[in-house]
């Protein structure tokens, strides 16, 4: 199981931007992105995973049509286990400041 850790930018952009529903989607394709990544890392297409433009070691995944998530891959800390840092979390607008 992957560890993380989740940036109070993150935490505010759920309690005030997404609704019951967008969270609802958000965690469905969270159990698939740790399935890919105990998986070994190879993110199904659906997810689309990929680097945000002009800032380096930030990522996106697509949760909804317009629904975005940014992380980054942190220090491990549990020897062999992915460690995840949740960033933002909301539409589109949120890769402006990622």
């Amino acid at each position: 199981m992957p560890t993380r850790e989740v940036a109070a930018s993150f935490w505010r952009d759920w309690d005030h931007h997404l609704s019951d529903q967008q969270k609802q989607q958000f965690l469905t394709a969270l159990r698939k992105f740790i399935e890919d990544l105990e998986a070994g890392g190879a993110f199904r297409r659906g997810l689309r995973v990929k680097t945000v433009e002009k800032t380096p070691g930030v990522y996106e995944l697509t949760w909804a049509k317009d629904g975005r998530a940014t992380f980054k891959f942190g220090r491990s800390v549990r020897p062999g286990q992915t460690h995840i840092r949740w960033r933002r979390i909301g539409t589109h607008e949120i890769l402006d400041r990622p």
